[in-house]
């Protein structure tokens, strides 16, 4: 008889804690990890691990898999990236709690703000809850491919509570921030992570309304706030466009939130291409938090922060254009038919050459700051390498180039569009925030953006171009692999996992480091309803395992279903 379920024998672990990688056994019994080091005892499945990395599952702390997560068991992108841990419910949206009459304005939020197609939300959601609790058993009911944790949304709280008033932005009387305080305790009791607010223009809802949380009051939030004290759990997430000429004013609100509930703190930051240099102001700001004793931290993301345009995506450079607009409705063949007629790319480019009429045009027609993203895809990719920089060198207009571009390869040429974290056509500043003591590593946004964007690679992106491919400036790999696991799982209370330790949550990844790759996107029409998605795998991960299941092997899963909902904390 085995002694043990699983052993992964020999490989090089890279334990979470940031040690140095030492070659080392790992047993996992009763999916807990039983012994490190060397192991005599015989396990009923093994892997043969020599030469290749062993790492803690990766934590992935910024997902919106909300919807995903009620329909499907496999949690792609993340699942193909070496994510055991997924946390979701971020930027202030979600469908709980919610009332019938709410569900559409709470997908129309989902849409607009996170590009989730409404068709596929209105299909594959069976709103089979009302309460958060009820949605958390919703979860909990089916089987998935890694774990699942849930934040209580800012939007569908104040929906649920104020109705109609809430999206108009109006201020919430005392009773209903006692409602909301009440709720947020009782979320937390059920099993929320945390809870998560925005405050940017950037999300709206598909109608273009901003979010209902927009202009929540500071007794609003510290009502919220309090319910987490009340339940003595629960980390904050908390999005705004700090553009104020005075930021400090949102922290001093934000350290007296902090002061009265004595819960942790994340807030998203990146580099503003048209401020390169405000993010240090940000984070100086949170380290100041960070230096009054609050646990504050700053989520930060790897590589540049962007669209993909294409004739497969949502967006494509002229879609401002009606010439373009008139066709955009049909399929990408009747499109590409009709975009190589000269006729028609003559009228596109004329109307391409029209003054610009919103923020969206400008950036839409930022040609040096669009790239081909390629095979295997750049996300660093030279300032000269820009299809810009290419029509210069053609002495062509660039209109022309993209253009041409975008109907090359029967149409599903991808145009990478970085508009944050590539000010200087680089990744310096994504280095210096990374190596932060007071960040995280996150903001992938898996099952997010899904028409414009694939970056739930981040966990195979961090390891594989900044511990092995990037020119300069390396990261220790070790340190690397500290930063998507213990470091993460530590962020939102999840203390039993992270580490390659006894007595640890046996979530592991064996991975053939030289051959790790992030694949090039492709476009599935795959959701609900017919609903696209991009999705993004990856090759090297030899293995995935879940409390010691195998999920994935070379990439393709093995059917094991493993994954829980993870309610609340976790202790060591």
């Amino acid at each position: 008889m085995a002694d043990y379920d699983l052993v992964v024998r020999g490989g090089n672990v890279a334990d979470g804690t940031g040690a140095a990688i030492k070659e080392a056994d790992i047993a996992v019994k009763d999916g807990r990890i039983a012994a490190v080091g060397k192991v005599s005892g015989q396990g009923a499945e093994e892997i043969d691990a020599k030469g290749l990395l062993v790492t803690p599952g990766f934590v992935d702390i910024h997902t919106h898999y909300d919807g995903q997560a009620t329909w499907d068991s496999h949690l792609q992108p993340s699942s193909w990236h070496g994510v055991t841990t997924a946390v979701m419910g971020n930027c202030g949206v979600g469908f709980a709690p919610v009332k019938v009459e709410d569900r559409q304005r709470l997908i129309e939020l989902m849409e607009g703000v996170e590009d989730i197609p409404g068709a596929a939300l209105d299909e594959g959601l069976n709103w089979s809850w009302e309460s958060f609790g009820q949605y958390l058993d919703a979860l909990e009911a089916r089987p998935r491919d890694m774990d699942l944790g849930a934040q209580l949304p800012h939007g569908a709280l104040r929906v649920f509570v104020m109705g109609e008033r809430a999206a108009k932005l109006e201020e919430a009387t005392p009773a209903e921030v006692e409602q909301m305080r009440a709720l947020t305790a009782e979320a937390m009791r059920a099993g929320a992570l945390g809870f998560s607010t925005s405050r940017t223009l950037n999300h709206r809802t598909v109608k273009g309304d901003p979010t209902p949380s927009l202009r929540a009051s500071e007794a609003e939030l510290l009502g919220i706030a309090l319910g987490m004290k009340d339940a003595g759990r629960g980390v904050i997430e908390f999005i705004s466009d700090f553009n104020t000429p005075n930021p400090e004013s949102e922290f001093e609100m934000l350290d007296r939130l902090l002061t009265a509930s004595g819960r942790p703190f994340s807030v998203s930051l990146a580099q503003a291409h048209s401020r390169p240099e405000g993010w240090r102001r940000l984070l100086g700001l949170v380290e100041g938090l960070a230096a009054k004793g609050h646990s504050a931290k700053a989520q930060v993301a790897p590589r540049p922060i962007g669209v993909l345009q294409g004739l497969q995506a949502s967006r494509i450079p002229f879609s401002m254009c009606a010439s373009y607009k008139a066709i955009q409705h049909k399929s990408v063949a009747e499109r590409l038919a009709i975009m190589r007629d000269p006729a028609f790319r003559a009228k596109v480019l004329q109307e391409a050459n029209e003054p610009l009429r919103s923020e969206m045009a400008a950036r839409l027609t930022d040609f040096d700051r669009m790239f081909p993203l390629g095979d295997p895809p750049d996300y660093e990719p030279a300032q000269e390498s820009s299809l810009g920089a290419r029509a210069r060198r053609e002495n062509r207009d660039p209109r022309e180039v993209v253009y041409d571009y975008l109907i090359e390869g029967e149409g599903k040429n991808f145009i990478f569009a970085p508009f944050a974290n590539f000010a200087a056509f680089n990744l310096d500043c994504c280095s210096e925030m990374m190596q932060s003591p007071h960040t995280l590593i996150g903001l992938g946004d898996g099952g997010a953006h899904v028409g414009l964007i694939s970056d739930g690679s981040y966990p195979t992106y961090l390891l594989q171009h900044w511990g092995r491919d990037r020119k300069s400036g390396k990261l220790d790999l070790s340190w690397l692999v500290k930063r998507h696991t213990q470091d993460n799982a530590k962020a939102v209370g999840l203390n039993d996992r992270g580490v390659v330790a006894v007595g640890k949550k046996a979530d592991l990844n064996v991975i053939d480091f030289d051959r790790l790759r992030v694949e090039a996107p492709i476009m599935k029409w795959d959701l609900p309803a017919g609903g696209k998605r991009l999705l993004q795998r990856a090759t090297g991960y030899r293995a995935t395992i879940v409390s010691g299941a195998v999920t994935y092997r070379d990439g393709e899963t093995t059917g094991a279903l493993p994954g829980k909902l993870v309610r609340g904390p976790q202790a060591a």
